[in-house]
C-alpha cells in the first residue's frame, strides 16, 4: 500500500476546523449519541473551543479529551502533520526536526514526540504472539569501558519478542533473569509457540512452561541452526540503534522505552505506510454514549 504525499496530506486535512471534525467523528460516529441525553442528536461546533454543543439538551462535548492534543495551545493541524513526520521515516523524528518543520518552541516540539511515542503504544494493542517466535535483549547506552553485552553497566536493558512474518513487542527490562523474563513470555505469547534463544540460561526452562524451545549457541559463534537464530530480533536493535546514534544523539534510559514502542510501531506496520498513519489518526476509542 502506498504512503501517502506531502500534497495529498494537507489536501485532506487543509486546517484545524477538518482535523477536529475528524476527532469528533472517529470518538462518536457518523450517528452519533449524546452522553448526558442519550438522544441521537447533531453536534453543532462551538467556534471559541474546541467543543460542540447537544443539538437537545446543550450538553458540551470536548473530543480532543484523552487524545496526546488535550490541553495542548498547538494547532491540530500541527500535531497531525507532526504524526504524518513519523509515519514516513524509517529512523525517526528528532525534536529539533519538529522544531523546524512545525515552527514550534523546542519544549514544544520535545513534548509533542513524546506524546506521539505514547500514542504508537495506545495503538499497538495487546495481542498475543503465535508462532515462530524469537527473543532476545539488547543493551542500551553508549560505548563504554569495561564488559560489552550481558552485564554491562551503565545501560539500559531491552527486552523483545518478535513474531516471524508477524509483529514484535518491547519492553524495558531491570534484568535478565528468569524471574523478569518468563512472566513477560508468558504474558505476551501463546503456549505451543516454538521459541528461539541464544543460549543464555534464563530460556533453558522455557519447555517446561508449555513452549518449544530452540536455541543456537553464540558463545561457540553459532548463529544459525537450521531454522533456529534471532536474525531478525537482531535486524532490528540495529535499526533501533541506528537511529538513536544519528537521530536523536542520546536518549536517557528514562524514556528510551518510548522511542523502543516508536520504532515497534513502524515495524509492525513496515508494508503498510498508509494504514501506519490511518491508524494513528483514527483509533481514538469512542467514547462512553451510555
Amino acid at each position: 500500500m502506498k504512503s501517502q504525499t506531502i500534497k495529498q496530506f494537507f489536501k485532506q486535512f487543509p486546517n484545524d476546523q477538518v482535523c477536529l471534525e475528524h476527532i469528533i467523528k472517529n470518538r462518536y460516529g457518523l450517528s452519533p449519541k449524546c452522553p448526558k441525553c442519550k438522544h441521537q442528536t447533531k453536534f453543532h461546533r462551538i467556534s471559541s473551543q474546541r467543543a460542540y454543543v447537544c443539538q437537545w439538551c446543550g450538553h458540551h462535548v470536548y473530543p480532543c479529551v484523552g487524545t496526546p492534543f488535550e490541553n495542548s495551545r498547538t494547532s491540530l493541524q500541527s500535531w497531525f502533520y507532526a504524526i504524518y513526520l513519523f509515519t514516513q521515516t524509517r529512523s525517526g523524528v528528532s525534536a529539533k526536526e519538529l522544531q523546524r518543520q512545525l515552527g514550534v518552541t523546542y519544549k514544544t516540539a520535545w513534548r509533542m514526540g513524546h506524546e506521539i511515542r505514547k500514542h504508537m503504544k495506545s495503538v499497538g494493542g495487546n495481542n498475543f504472539l503465535f508462532g515462530d517466535i524469537e527473543i532476545d535483549e539488547t543493551y542500551v547506552g553508549g560505548k563504554r569501558k569495561g564488559k560489552r553485552g550481558r552485564g554491562a553497566e551503565g545501560k539500559t536493558i531491552v527486552f523483545g519478542m518478535l513474531e516471524r512474518e508477524g509483529k514484535i513487542k518491547t519492553q524495558i527490562v531491570s534484568n535478565v533473569t528468569s524471574k523478569i523474563l518468563h512472566p513477560i513470555i508468558i504474558d505476551n505469547i501463546t503456549k505451543g509457540s516454538i521459541i528461539y534463544t541464544d543460549e543464555y540460561r534464563s530460556y533453558n526452562s522455557l519447555n517446561q512452561k508449555g513452549y518449544n524451545h530452540e536455541c543456537c549457541n553464540h558463545g561457540i559463534k553459532q548463529y544459525v541452526n537450521e531454522s533456529s537464530h534471532v536474525n531478525s530480533l537482531e535486524g532490528f536493535w540495529a535499526r533501533l540503534k541506528l537511529s538513536i546514534r544519528g537521530t536523536h544523539i542520546h536518549v536517557s534510559s528514562k524514556h528510551l522505552g518510548k522511542y523502543a514502542n516508536e520504532f515497534e510501531y513502524r515495524f509492525n506496520y513496515r508494508n503498510e505506510p498508509l494504514k501506519m498513519l490511518t491508524d494513528l489518526l483514527s483509533i481514538y476509542r469512542p467514547l462512553n454514549q451510555g
